[in-house]
């Protein structure tokens, strides 16, 4: 299927939005956004997207856009590129043990240039999970990550919960005496912890779809 421009910039941004917010826009949002007035023209281009593949919609949610394919992602393409390590993969989901091994064994992967010009202490984990999913993250993805040891507020970062032994990907919210580890689909719980049971171990700075 073949966007027009007005489904193409309706598409573009919905992705946006979420990148911002963390949650879909409404369709007088996405109206207003587009230069849209009328909420059936918007629904009309949001039906074309959908039967296209590119969204869902939950017709009882008034925010109930899910993306199914990105735009803003960037795939991995022959030419000039960096090449990081593969470290291993991440729970988006409910958390997972990190296993013992590593399961890649440092594997080198390519990325173009213009997604990370400077790679020290840049890493890759592959997703595991969908918890992630209105965030633009699918299972199977990469995060790129860089190594901190620190957060702020709405930064998506690889976290390990230290009591649990596990770790995951979410984003990260201080909030008074508890962090709150917050995903991105609403078919998953946020998961509360005290900060000295969290060890943040990157903050994510891209993201890679790998076509077949």
């Amino acid at each position: 299927m073949t966007l027009s421009s007005r489904q193409q910039k309706i598409l573009e941004f919905i992705e946006g939005y979420l990148a911002e917010h963390h949650f879909p826009p409404t369709i007088r949002e996405i109206g207003a956004a587009v230069g849209i007035s009328s909420t059936s023209v918007v629904n009309y281009n949001l039906k074309k997207l959908e039967e296209g593949g590119y969204i869902n919609r939950n017709p009882d949610v008034s925010r109930g856009i899910r993306i199914l394919k990105p735009t803003r992602l960037l795939a991995v393409q022959p030419g000039q590129s960096t090449t990081i390590r593969l470290l291993g993969r991440i729970a988006a989901g409910e958390p997972i043990p990190v296993p013992d091994q590593n399961p890649f064994g440092g594997e080198a992967i390519e990325l173009a240039d213009l997604l990370v010009s400077d790679v020290e202490n840049v890493y890759a984990l592959e997703v595991q999970g969908d918890s992630m999913i209105d965030a633009l993250v699918a299972d199977g993805d990469l995060v790129i990550l860089r190594y901190q040891q620190t957060a702020h507020n709405g930064d998506m970062v690889a976290a390990w919960l230290k009591d649990r032994e596990e770790t995951t990907l979410k984003y990260f919210y201080l909030e008074g005496d508890r962090v709150r580890l917050q995903p991105a689909n609403p078919n998953y719980q946020p998961i509360y912890v005290p900060p000295q049971q969290v060890e943040i171990q990157g903050k994510v700075i891209a993201i890679v779809r790998r076509l077949a």
